[in-house]
């Protein structure tokens, strides 16, 4: 039932040049890991940000002499629209497990962890689609972690009390914040906190000239004759897409030449994004000031790269959020970010970089402040990429990894 990911291959030097204290680092600590047999499992191979971090981590495991793998697991229609609404309810969503839902979700989880082999020393499940794997092979004797990479910390509690069981199966649990983790957790296995980061060598985030920039925006066909707002996430009502075409009539009172620009990537786990998409299409077909782009429908991530570095604002409406990379990709490019204070926004512009907000007045409000001074936009994008340098690249998010394989690693061994 799962299906193996293929990922670049790449040499740590082309890091050193621009992390060189990091590398050494990651180096020195992955020394007696090398070897090692390393498994990831998600749900998704593109679309949306564990997709993105396992191309990167990955490679990274590997050019640090780790036989690292990547899995993603596999089912119909219904089990992805049970999970779907599993993810929701763990956000705090309404939401009933019926016993039909219930076996979907145990049933291909059943039939996914069937075909994972037996010699890895260290596997990684990635959010609660997958979440099951570990309780149904007690055989295999690797240790498991349980990675969480959304906010969970008001799930509804029959979806939870539901999951519990399969989590506490784990030798240790993952959280983006302390906030995160649910009632009772903390009582009933390891459980680590570690941040996403994001890769400043990936097709995303390299440094490309702004040359090279305003040509790649040029093939998209939006006129770049006055400002420019942007939202890069998933068509996802936890975005809040619709709260952004707010937000932007508000601004658009005040400066009827600004633009809002959507990128959203569709995920193949999940269904309900194509409705949100038709609901923005809507909108769009009434302003042709805003534009709208899916990886679909040929954005490439360079592309996107080109559009968070050229954009004069980025904002971030999210009304749940797990960590949100985007926000760091955004910073770490220079470009001011407004968004939402919720979920693990706030710790990425905590060393400046841009503005949090509570409503969609103030968010208006804090993206027409920085159109109206671009002095302090480029000031306050300045700050939020040197914060982002300095506590949220994947060379932190590798290493933080290791330490906690090695932990378990050596504590399997005493």
């Amino acid at each position: 039932m799962t299906r193996s990911v293929d990922v670049v291959e790449f040499q740590l030097e082309m890091y050193e040049a621009i992390l060189p204290e990091a590398i050494a680092e990651l180096r020195l600590i992955a020394e007696p890991l090398k070897g090692l047999h390393v498994l990831h499992v998600n749900a998704t191979p593109l679309g949306g940000g564990v997709s993105e971090l396992l191309r990167s981590v990955i490679p990274m495991e590997r050019a640090l002499g780790i036989d690292s793998r990547w899995l993603v697991i596999t089912g119909d229609e219904r089990f992805f629209l049970v999970t779907k609404s599993i993810h929701n309810a763990l956000q705090g969503g309404n939401y009933t497990l019926t016993e039909m839902d219930k076996e979907t979700y145990i049933a291909y989880n059943s039939l996914n962890a069937k075909a994972l082999a037996k010699d890895f020393d260290i596997i990684f499940v990635h959010d609660p689609q997958p979440a099951a794997l570990c309780k149904f092979r007690p055989d295999i004797k690797a240790k498991w972690i349980w990675r969480c990479h959304i906010d969970t910390s008001s799930p509804e509690p029959g979806v939870w009390d539901f999951l519990l069981p399969y989590i506490c199966a784990y030798d240790a649990s993952v959280f983006t914040l302390h906030e995160f983790m649910p009632p009772q957790l903390q009582n009933l296995l390891r459980v680590e906190i570690i941040p996403p980061g994001i890769d400043p060598l990936s097709p995303k985030n390299i440094d490309i000239p702004e040359e090279l920039a305003r040509k790649l925006l040029d093939w998209t066909g939006i006129p770049m004759d006055g400002p420019v707002i942007c939202q890069v996430s998933r068509y996802d009502p936890w975005k809040d897409p619709l709260g952004v075409i707010e937000v932007y009539r508000l601004i658009k009172r005040e400066r009827p030449d600004v633009r809002l620009v959507f990128i959203g990537s569709m995920a193949l786990d999940d269904p309900e994004g194509w409705e949100i998409y038709d609901k923005v299409i809507t909108a769009k077909n009434q302003d042709d000031h805003i534009h709208v782009f899916t990886n679909f429908h040929g954005m490439s991530d360079i592309q996107v790269n080109a559009f968070q570095r050229m954009s004069d604002v980025i904002i971030q409406k999210s009304l749940k959020e797990g960590f949100g990379l985007v926000v760091s990709e955004a910073l770490w490019k220079g470009t001011p970010v407004v968004a939402n204070r919720t979920g693990g926004i706030p710790m990425q512009l905590a060393g400046g970089g841009g503005y949090l907000v509570d409503s969609i007045q103030q968010a208006a409000q804090r993206i027409l402040e920085l159109l109206s001074n671009p002095t302090e936009a480029i000031a306050e994008g300045n700050r939020g990429k040197q914060y982002v340098k300095d506590n949220f690249l994947i060379t932190r998010f590798v290493r933080d990894n290791l330490k906690l394989m090695q932990s378990l690693i050596s504590t399997a061994m005493a």
